[in-house]
């Protein structure tokens, strides 16, 4: 019996209780045991039904069941079982699988070594153009890292040719990197509301973003806002912001983004797989699963530059070991007997995944000195080649813009003091 004056618990009678360690809460709020994840699920039900009987499916079935899918897929933990990510999962179980496979035979070798970077194109490719996020391509460089360090300790260290002081440098660059990519995985510049006096302009929603443009000074006509600045038209966009165009020398150029409810200074961008803007936005990585943008830019370079002088320098400690006698390059084309020994086979195989990898990230790498060089965002090249207004350099990889190429030194200062350059954030003081 409940004690008198006692209140009730705020989450409803499903939380009266502790939740053991097999159940938990449904997307849907109801209370729900691992032992019932095939229960009461209509979907599939239906789906094995027209399966069995030789019927289409309707429309979004699969959806919805990769959806109930997805909530249902939990480990038991304390107070309640814990939602796995499925995305994580398949790196951990197939990539050691395919590896190890692949180590049977040179065939094999080639076959898996050509599917898995086709794979993961297509995979990016599915989620790229659904605008979603996912861990997946996180998950697969970390476990990679693990896993081939792994590989390096148990089957080339112990044959004894490599050194201690090697396997300590090797070990440092790795967690050298591995503390960059943290740093790259922190705020990237994501643009916060301004405390104002009217918090519309930051709370306001698209349905009234006519009247919170009337009552800073902005009138609307046929889609076209004018600002009380003199000189500067909003326009809006497809994008789902209206652009504040500068057309007198020396002004500032803003967005208003209708989406976030905020004014943004120049070269920020809205991310719409995060959602939000941010500032001096180059892209959004799905290799660390966030945006590139100002404040992470350095790390994210930082990042992939470790890893690659990391991984050039495994990749020949390894192949000065399985084939002794050769360099690191004839040796990664051409090592006889490789396959006769199957921990051989299995470091050779190994370090041609590690080679593919490597070779994609030093292509990322160059593109990012190059815009660097030139003080260009990929965001800002890729909206330059759709409104045709930047010219292709060095056969194509990079695109200059004009507008913020100061000389390859000024630029290069410019990216090297991103968190303390004063000017940058000038454009934002003004609202």
């Amino acid at each position: 019996m409940r004690q008198p004056g006692k209140k009730k618990p705020p989450g409803g009678p499903e939380m009266e209780d502790t939740l053991c360690c097999c159940e938990y809460l449904d997307r849907n709020g109801k209370r729900s045991h691992l032992a019932a994840c095939f229960c009461e699920c209509d979907d599939l039900d239906e789906c094995c039904e027209r399966w069995l009987t030789c019927r289409s499916l309707p429309p979004g079935m699969l959806e919805r069941i990769a959806d109930t899918f997805t909530d249902r897929f939990r480990l038991p933990w304390l107070r309640g079982a814990v939602k796995i990510d499925i995305s994580l999962l398949p790196p951990v179980i197939l990539l050691p699988i395919f590896l190890h496979i692949a180590a049977l035979h040179f065939l094999l070798a080639l076959v898996i070594l050509i599917s898995l970077p086709v794979l993961v194109l297509w995979y990016y490719y599915l989620t790229h153009r659904k605008k979603g996020q996912t861990l997946f391509f996180l998950s697969l460089g970390l476990f990679s890292l693990g896993y081939m360090y792994y590989v390096f300790l148990q089957e080339v260290v112990s044959q004894g040719h490599v050194e201690h002081s090697q396997v300590i440098l090797l070990t440092c660059g790795l967690i050298l990197m591995l503390v960059a990519l943290s740093q790259a995985k922190r705020d990237p510049g994501y643009l916060h509301c301004r405390v104002s006096s009217d918090k519309a302009l930051c709370q306001g929603s698209n349905g009234n973003n006519n009247n919170i443009l009337n009552r800073n000074g902005l009138g609307s006509s046929n889609g076209l806002y004018r600002a009380a600045v003199s000189g500067v038209a909003v326009n809006s966009k497809t994008e789902g912001y209206a652009k504040m165009l500068a057309v007198g020398p020396g002004e500032v150029t803003e967005d208003w983004c209708t989406k976030c409810q905020l004014f943004r200074p120049a070269r920020a961008g809205h991310c719409r797989i995060c959602g939000r803007c941010v500032k001096r936005l180059d892209h959004h990585c799905v290799w660390i699963n966030t945006c590139v943008g100002e404040q992470n830019h350095q790390a994210f370079v930082l990042a992939l530059s470790l890893f690659l002088i990391t991984s050039v320098y495994g990749i020949s400690l390894t192949l000065d070991t399985i084939c002794r006698g050769k360099s690191t390059i004839n040796a990664l084309f051409y090592c006889p007997g490789v396959y006769g020994d199957y921990s051989s086979a299995l470091s050779f195989t190994c370090v041609w995944y590690c080679a593919i990898v490597t070779s994609g990230m030093g292509y990322i790498l160059l593109i990012q000195l190059f815009n660097i060089s030139y003080n260009v965002t990929e965001r800002e090249a890729r909206i330059a080649l759709q409104d045709n207004v930047g010219r292709r350099l060095l056969w194509g990889m990079v695109v200059d813009t004009g507008q913020y190429n100061r000389g390859f030194l000024r630029n290069w200062i410019q990216f090297l003091t991103l968190h303390s350059t004063v000017l940058q954030h000038s454009s934002e003081d003004i609202v």
